[in-house]
């Protein structure tokens, strides 16, 4: 039986799982491949990795060099993490014709042209479907299941942090600082939840979906991003109260001449079944030309799931080597000659419905003053409601509009909410 040899880069939380599936499944593996996949260095700078995780004699180091220059080592997995490091060792290890597995989706949305054009010129595979989506095989549905369709949409919940504070505000009224504490409590958040909390860490998932889906390149830098932290309770409640949930979406359509791509809080009608994902759960709705709508779900994050994606990836690779080629299918699931280089087009540029939440002073005439300053610049309301007054004296006015763009809502808030009568930034 053949043996493929295989070095990780990093013991952390998804290394270790990656550890854990090549050991502990290794004959259901054999009996799946056909081929031994075997763990032949491991390398992380903390030296109690070996003996937490058993590792097999021999197997530990605590020099990544060691694992990307070895010539018996078939397939690198780098699980370090971070940008510069791992960038380096991933290009050294295709220097050396090592394929590679990454689940690092900052470092794929932020030089993953620079890796991809690496790999294309050794003709070295760069496998990454742990880096969007978890356990969900959102890369290779849009790379190899969807190849014969033209892609229109693809949208959904890209971040398990986000959606369980969400859902703790949607489900229990709690505050967004309370439900991130509960995050954090239960090992869903980070301690540094930044990259989640203000829409980050969607945002680079989206870069590299977006890249594959319509044949562009990755594109991290022109993504609109808007974060979770300014919804509150109150507007999740109105919300409900006009049926819709409110997610944090990452949302990329095909406009032909230009792409949409972006990442803010969404209302979602309860109808749709995006509306009922819940708790640290992800989905992605992918649309197709032939294909129409289908919906992808299931667990975005987290030690095994991810470890999941990216022993899938190694044992693709490992198939590429037993039939001795390499390079099969495009990195960005187009032919290289036919990536473009296709324009985002800006937020201020987009045409969708709105919400808009004032804290305004309860007097007369405030209500069509604001609606006027809305009609100028062209926007129609399609609801109106006025809630019962705060302490304070200003009274929540709650309006959905129709479709309007985006630079006349900027202005329009921007001359409302220097009104006299506006208590707070709208």
């Amino acid at each position: 039986m053949k043996t493929i040899n295989v070095g990780i880069l990093g013991l952390g939380t998804v290394g270790a799982g990656v550890v854990k599936l090549l050991l502990e499944n290794q004959s259901l593996i054999i009996s799946r491949v056909g081929a031994c996949l075997n763990l032949k260095k491991a390398a992380d700078i903390d030296v109690r990795k070996e003996k937490e995780l058993s590792l097999p004699k021999g197997v530990f180091v605590n020099n990544a060099g060691l694992v990307v220059n070895d010539p018996e080592i078939d397939i690198i997995v780098e699980m370090i993490g971070g940008e510069k490091l791992a960038g380096d060792l991933i290009l050294k290890a295709i220097e050396n014709n090592k394929p590679v597995v990454t689940a690092n989706k900052a470092l794929l949305a932020r030089h993953g042209n620079a890796l991809v054009k690496a790999s294309e010129k050794q003709k070295v595979d760069l496998m990454f479907e742990a880096s969007v989506g978890g356990a969900m095989p959102i890369i290779k549905t849009i790379r190899e299941s969807l190849v014969g369709n033209q892609i229109k949409s693809v949208s959904g919940i890209l971040n398990g942090t986000c959606n369980y504070i969400l859902s703790k505000i949607s489900d229990n009224g709690t505050s967004f600082e309370d439900a991130l504490a509960e995050a954090q409590a239960s090992g869903c958040a980070e301690a540094d939840p930044g990259l989640d909390v203000n829409g980050l860490d969607t945002a680079h998932k989206l870069a590299i979906v977006t890249a594959l889906a319509y044949g562009m390149k990755i594109n991290f830098d022109d993504i609109y991003i808007e974060g979770i932290t300014n919804i509150t309770p109150l507007d999740i409640q109105f919300a409900a109260q006009f049926g819709y949930r409110i997610k944090l979406m990452a949302i990329s359509k095909n406009l032909g001449h230009a792409i949409e791509a972006r990442v803010h809080p969404t209302m979602i009608p309860f109808e749709n079944i995006l509306s009922n994902v819940n708790g640290t759960l992800n989905a992605v709705t992918i649309t197709g030309d032939e294909v129409g709508e289908i919906l992808l779900s299931g667990l975005g994050a987290g030690m095994m799931p991810t470890a999941s994606a990216v022993v899938g990836d190694i044992v693709d690779l490992a198939r590429n080597i037993m039939a001795n080629t390499r390079a099969r299918i495009p990195l960005l699931a187009h032919q290289p000659g036919q990536i473009r280089a296709i324009p985002i087009l800006p937020i201020d540029k987009i045409i969708t419905h709105y919400y808009f939440r004032f804290a305004a002073l309860d007097r007369p005439g405030v209500l069509s003053t604001i609606s006027g300053i809305l009609g100028n610049y062209g926007i129609s309301l399609k609801s109106v409601h006025q809630k019962g007054r705060k302490s304070s004296g200003s009274v929540p006015l709650i309006m959905l509009t129709h479709r309007a763009l985006e630079a006349d809502v900027i202005s329009a808030l921007k001359e409302i909410s220097a009104l006299e009568v506006i208590q707070e930034t709208p």
